[in-house]
């Protein structure tokens, strides 16, 4: 996703070796997923270029240890960042949606029904309004790992999002991952991605200063919108 100047959409078309392909056979779900003919693109109409348009919700909304009647279990950590543009220009007013699974990698989610408890104090998923300056910020806890069902691997700790820019079409989904964690060697969806350096942008920063002294961990994620830089 471009900076959009005023009257101009313009979506570039993606870099193949950042993007993960729709068919990764060491990921299995792809293989009956993933389309078997070419996909037919679409010209855009002003349906889908002229919104929506997100007003910032309540605070609370981006606090996911205030879902319950009490804290939720697990390592409380704070997540921030800056949407930004492929020139490094802030984004404002972007819809930034994220969800994860509980402490105990188990999302609370009705298809979820792996034999790992569910928090009651814990929903699994918030949203925030980027500011002027692009900025986000999530209060959760540190997901737990999975294993991945019908497969011998695990899935690491990790973080979904969802960015959705000026219009429907101008949407990103993408992962955040910790650093050091020794499941990415592993993880088959991390690594559908070809381009090294691609796949190491998806790792959040370890920023204590970041944390609520005494309280929680920090973590720096910036997530660029279409571009050399993009995420």
């Amino acid at each position: 996703m471009a900076n959009i100047e005023a009257g101009e959409r313009h979506y570039p078309a993606s870099d193949d070796t950042a993007d993960p392909p729709y068919l990764h056979a060491d990921y299995a779900s792809t293989v009956k997923k993933s389309p078997s003919r070419a996909a037919i693109p679409l010209e855009h109409t002003v349906t889908e270029l002229s919104g929506p348009v997100f007003e910032a919700g309540d605070k609370v909304e981006n606090d996911l240890t205030q879902q319950g009647e009490s804290l939720p279990l697990g390592e409380r950590i704070d997540v921030k960042g800056r949407v930004l543009d492929e020139d490094g220009n802030p984004y404002a007013g972007a819809l930034v949606e994220m969800w994860q699974a509980n402490a105990s990698g188990r999302y609370r989610h009705l298809t979820d029904n792996r034999d790992a408890p569910l928090d009651p104090n814990f929903v699994g998923a918030g949203r925030y309004n980027s500011d002027a300056d692009g900025c986000y910020e999530f209060k959760t806890i540190r997901p737990g790992a999975y294993p991945v069902p019908n497969s011998d691997w695990w899935r690491p700790a990790h973080l979904h999002f969802s960015i959705t820019g000026p219009s429907v079409v101008a949407r990103l989904i993408t992962q955040m991952y910790f650093p050091g964690d020794p499941l990415l060697a592993f993880d088959a969806i991390y690594n559908s991605i070809a381009d090294k350096d691609a796949r190491e942008r998806l790792l959040a920063r370890f920023a204590p200063e970041l944390g609520e002294h005494g309280k929680s961990l920090g973590y720096k994620f910036d997530i660029v919108l279409r571009g050399q830089a993009q995420v």
